[in-house]
């Protein structure tokens, strides 16, 4: 074989390698998981009303998959959290000029699962809160890591827990999570509700969610349930 032949396949093959790496590299960073310990300061499990919890990182299509997977949670809205009600809208919010971050609102039975094992599974499978300003592929504000506390309470909860694991050396990197008041949540189209469940084979619920939702079950096998809660109603 010729020099030339030679060269020509040796590029071929580096330039095939480059582009077989590009396509898995995605769904090799959405399948990596952090171990993370629980919580020090926690709420107590005790029966009460059920509680709500509004945590955004990243697209909220998965963020809403995982959760709708934790036994306990009996509810889980994607939404918009951060800005005005008038710009809460899906075409407005994707421009990162808003304020809004794409969110999703958890309620849950508080004698089944706490406010605080909500974050451990926050920051262990649903996201990187290393990450500022994007999420995996997607770029932006409205892709941030925020924990929305409700009260003091929550914000209590968050503020220790950040602290505990930044202290523990749990991530490489700091943890960039915004912790800041819950003003408003906003439901999103209906299109967007659900959208795991209705599209698993989306290529990019494919590469860059249900991982999430395997190492949910991997990790969390006590905290995972099978069958996950769906939104059973949409305001008009």
């Amino acid at each position: 074989m010729s020099r030339p032949i030679r060269y020509l396949l040796a590029v071929a093959l580096l330039l095939g390698a480059a582009c077989y790496m590009t396509i898995l590299l995605p769904r090799a960073q959405a399948s990596s998981a952090v171990v993370v310990p629980s919580p020090a300061l926690d709420a107590p499990r005790v029966s009460g009303p059920l509680q709500t919890a509004v945590l955004a990182g990243g697209c909220f299509w998965g963020m809403q998959g995982v959760f709708e997977h934790v036994r306990g949670v009996h509810q889980v809205l994607a939404g918009y959290a951060g800005g005005e009600r008038r710009t809460a809208y899906y075409p407005l919010v994707s421009t990162g000029t808003t304020g809004h971050a794409e969110s999703v609102q958890i309620t849950f039975d508080p004698g089944q699962v706490s406010f605080g094992q909500l974050l451990r599974i926050y920051f262990s499978v649903a996201h990187d809160p290393t990450e500022l300003d994007r999420q995996g592929p997607d770029e932006g504000s409205q892709y941030r890591s925020v924990i929305f506390f409700a009260d003091d309470t929550q914000r209590r909860i968050a503020q220790a827990y950040m602290t505990q694991l930044d202290k523990a050396g749990v991530f490489s990197r700091p943890i960039v999570t915004q912790l800041v008041p819950l003003k408003g949540f906003y439901e999103a189209e209906a299109y967007h509700q659900d959208y795991l469940i209705k599209d698993p084979d989306s290529p990019y619920i494919i590469d860059n969610d249900l991982p999430k939702i395997r190492n949910l079950q991997l990790l969390f096998p006590t905290e995972y349930q099978g069958r996950p809660v769906q939104v059973a109603h949409l305001s008009p």
